[in-house]
This record gives structure tokens, sequence and C-alpha cells, in this order.
């Protein structure tokens, strides 16, 4: 576990030793300072200002490593934001690879016993985990993300990564030229289900005949599972990568084989240049902010946040020079649709993979129903159960 904002103690201690340095200087022999003036007394150290407020200790709990270039280093980046926000005001410490399931249960009771005010759990699989040791600490607030069960200490927070997906596709419906697309996906629960269909409707606004193949890894983060399942889908015709994965393997597998590649949580074009198209990103720091500081305040409460592009956690990293103008223009004017709540990517009429109704013409489904979708729309080509 690494910790930070040990600053003041160590302003403490230079100030300690600037003040020995100063009473050995002064300390030469008799023969040294007979015959000179006798020197002023060394001013005191200045008193250092109390801080205005107690340190909140937040503790954030990571399934993947900070070096993943995804998920979890944005979440980190968040973190760092919060830091440089709050200062002295915040202490955060960080678990990184932590399993999820039963063995997640002991990690987020043995930060609440350390004295954490508060405790992020940043994967859908932490849920029941952090469920359970809420409700032996009470006094400790938690903080879910992507998951959907709460309780009076602890709340949920996601965002609309769909709108963003939306964008993407239709980058995407753009550049393929077989109309098949790849899309190498984690694990078939809601969140990735709604990902992948507003990535095929968007796509299909470009391109109606596009198809999107799905292939799930059942892993978060695994570069070379994530690379392989790319590959395959490559060698199967499709000339587009998509992924809801962790690392930028997929569009390293993409740049290989001359495809194009829409990555995931952050602008990742570094590590496939030629084959880079976008990507939907999250920015997570100015919501952790927001809870330390209700924590700090006394206002937190339990609660469901689900961001958007409105709010800004969730933004569309710059599109592709490669992309035609006319597509990038549509993609902007789409973009600002969403953000004034005049475009939802799951208006109907939308059909589902077997061909039946799944949203009526000109229905929009709650968030609730969102957020428990369990079907691919028409397009999509895979199951929707892994």
């Amino acid at each position: 576990m690494n910790s930070t904002h040990t600053r003041r103690a160590l302003r403490r201690s230079m100030a300690a030793l600037t003040a020995i340095t100063l009473v050995a200087a002064a300390c030469g022999s008799d023969d040294d300072t007979a015959d000179k003036p006798a020197a002023e007394p060394a001013a005191e150290p200045a008193a250092e200002p109390a801080a205005d407020c107690d340190p909140i200790k937040a503790a954030f709990v990571y399934v993947g490593p900070i070096g993943d270039a995804g998920w979890t280093k944005k979440h980190d980046d968040g973190r760092l934001e919060l830091e440089a926000a709050l200062g002295d005001c915040v202490e955060t410490t960080f678990l990184e690879s932590v399993p999820e399931g039963a063995e997640s249960e002991a990690i987020f009771e043995r930060l609440a016993r350390d004295g954490n005010d508060v405790i992020f759990g940043t994967s859908f699989g932490y849920m029941d985990q952090m469920l359970a040791v809420a409700e032996k600490f009470p006094d400790v607030k938690f903080e879910h993300a992507t998951g959907y069960k709460t309780s009076d200490n602890m709340g949920t927070y996601f965002g609309a990564a769909e709108e963003a997906r939306y964008l993407s596709g239709m980058a995407a419906g753009a550049m393929t030229e077989s109309g098949q697309i790849g899309y190498v996906a984690a694990f078939p629960i809601p969140e990735v289900l709604r990902g992948i269909n507003a990535f095929t409707l968007g796509a299909q606004s470009i391109n109606p005949d596009t198809t999107v193949e799905v292939v799930w890894t059942s892993t978060w983060f695994d570069p070379v599972i994530e690379k392989e399942a790319a590959e395959a889908l490559l060698n199967g015709g499709a000339d587009v990568i998509a992924q809801h994965q962790d690392t930028p393997s997929a569009g390293e597998a993409a740049q290989t084989a001359g495809g194009y590649w829409v990555g995931y949580n952050d602008d990742m074009s570094r590590f496939a240049p030629e084959a880079w198209l976008t990507a939907p990103v999250w920015d997570w720091g100015p919501f952790y902010i927001n809870v330390v500081e209700s924590v700090s305040n006394g206002t937190w409460t339990s609660d469901q946040y689900y961001g958007t592009m409105a709010d800004g956690l969730v933004t569309l990293a710059d599109v592709a020079d490669v992309v035609p103008q006319d597509v990038r223009d549509q993609i902007s004017a789409k973009a600002d649709e969403i953000i004034a709540g005049s475009f939802n990517a799951f208006t109907g009429p939308i059909v589902n993979q077997d061909g039946t109704e799944a949203v009526a013409a000109g229905e929009t489904p709650d968030l609730g129903t969102l957020l428990g979708m369990d079907y691919f729309v028409a397009g999509v080509i895979g199951s929707a159960t892994g």
C-alpha cells in the first residue's frame, strides 16, 4: 500500500535540520570569534500555519495495476487530481491488482480498521464484499464503482460511457471497408452490453450494414488474451477493432494487421498511432474531490451517481484525422446534441438480436432499465450471456 502526504512532517524535519546547522556554524573556537562582533541571534523558524482542516483518509482499491494505461490508470489519475486539489486536507492510499470476489472482502475490512474515512472500490466484482464490510463499519463511507447495491454508508458511482461509445462507433462505421467490426470485451454484464449496443448503433448510423462481432475474454486485464482475441477477429475479416478492456493490446494487434482501433478509458493513441481512431475517456478527479469534500464537511450521503458527457465525467478523445472530415463534423454535432439532452442513443425503435422489439418507437428507457440491459441489438454477433 502506498501512502502520501507526509509533507508537513518533512517540512518540520527540514526546519529542525536548518536550526541544527545554524548552531553548529556558531560553535567555532574562541580564537575564531575573539575579534569578531557578536553575531545576532538566529531568527526562529517561522511557525507553520495550522491546517484549517482535519485530513480525510481516503483509500482506493484497484482491480488492475496503475500502469495498465486504461481503467485503473484513469482512476489513479483521479486520485492524484484529488491530492493536488485538497493538499494536506486529504491523505490517500491505494492497493492495486486486488482480485474481485471473496478475496477482496478482507482488503476492505483491513482498510476500514486502518481508520480510513472513505473507501473507493473501482470494479463491479467488489460489490457484495464492500456491502458486507460497510455493514460492519457504519462510520466509514464506501463508494462502489459500476455497481447497483447501496446502504446508508455505501453509494455507487459510474457514468454514461454509452454516450461516447455511440460517437466512437460512428468513427468505426466510417472506417470499416469490410463492414465487419470486432469487439474485444471482458464480461457479459449490463455495463459492457450497454456499451457494445451503443457502439453498434453509432456505427450503423454511418454504415447501416455494419456488424459487430464480440469475443469475451473473461478478464479485465490480460494483455496476452486481449491481443489473441483481437487477432482472431482480424483473421475472421474484421478491419476495425473496439474494446471494453484495460490495455492497448487489441490496438497493437490492429496496427500489425493494418486495421483500425477504437480504444477505451484513455487516449491510448501512443501505443498504436497508425491504427488509432478515438476512444471514450473518463475524468474521475472532480467526483473524487466532491466526495472527499462532502465527507470532510459532513454532507456526504449515500447516492447513485451517474455522470455524463454534460457534466464532464465522460468525454471522447480527439478523433483521428484519418476519419473523413464530414464524419468528424457529424460526430461533433451529435456530441453537442448528447450534451444538450436532445439525443439519446437508446431512443426507439430498437430491435434486439433475435429480431424482436427491444424499445418501441419514440420511447427512451429510463436509467434503471439501461443499467439492467441484458440483450444485444440487431447487428451484434455473439452471445449476450458469454
